[in-house]
């Protein structure tokens, strides 16, 4: 079945990158689209084409504009206009088979210290907050923040809760954070204002691996108790 028609935006950002708009949404269906039309863009592979890469609602198509000029048209115009023709295909093809990747998790304690405090705000008990947060999959919608690092969403809102008012200098790598309605694994040891429910073993980005990140936009993932 085809997607229905869907509006979009070119726009320039910086000097070597355009930016295809969606609109400014978290949704599983218009991020759906957005894997889909980087998928194309990717493969459509023009000269000049660096690397597109799907957020939430958009994609950032990274050019280099030594390799798109035209006595008339500026680099952008002439990405642009190869963007004009791949899109509206790209929004009605059919997307790739999505991975699941399972992810045994400790919550509570050292391991999720802002448990209680979640718990606590919404008027659930911390093992209440668990078990809302393991009864779903969460899509994969985007990488950033730090290299491998997933946003996935989205939460239950019973348990969906904003960031720290003041952030950790801190956060142990495999920590598992809840903002607002998103939540996400530290794929290293950094700084970080998300709510820190638990912790897993699990290597979310290796720069030694032939694919170092886990996983990609389009992906599912599926949070279980650790033995």
């Amino acid at each position: 079945m085809k997607a229905e028609p869907l509006d979009f935006e070119i726009l320039p950002l910086g000097e070597d990158c355009a930016v295809i708009s969606l609109g400014n949404v978290i949704s599983e269906d218009v991020n759906r689209r957005a894997v889909s039309i980087a998928e194309a863009v990717n493969s459509f592979g023009f000269e000049a084409l660096i690397e597109a890469a799907p957020a939430y609602s958009s994609v950032a198509v990274y050019y280099d504009p030594r390799k798109a000029r035209s006595g008339v048209m500026t680099p952008f115009q002439i990405v642009r206009t190869l963007l004009k023709q791949i899109v509206p295909a790209a929004v009605t093809s059919a997307t790739a088979e999505e991975r699941v990747h399972t992810v045994p998790a400790t919550f509570g304690g050292e391991h999720g210290p802002d448990l209680k405090e979640v718990a606590d705000r919404r008027g659930l008990s911390a093992d209440e907050v668990v078990e809302i947060f393991l009864s779903r999959n969460y899509r994969v919608f985007m990488l950033g923040f730090l290299p491998g690092f997933p946003y996935l969403g989205t939460l239950d809102q019973r348990i969906a809760t904003s960031r720290r008012s003041t952030p950790r200098t801190l956060v142990p790598a495999g920590s598992i954070g809840i903002a607002g309605s998103q939540t996400g694994i530290y794929p290293f040891d950094s700084p970080g204002g998300w709510q820190l429910i638990g912790r897993t073993d699990v290597i979310v980005f290796d720069p030694g691996s032939e694919e170092p990140a886990m996983f990609r936009p389009g992906d599912s993932v599926r949070f279980t108790e650790a033995p």
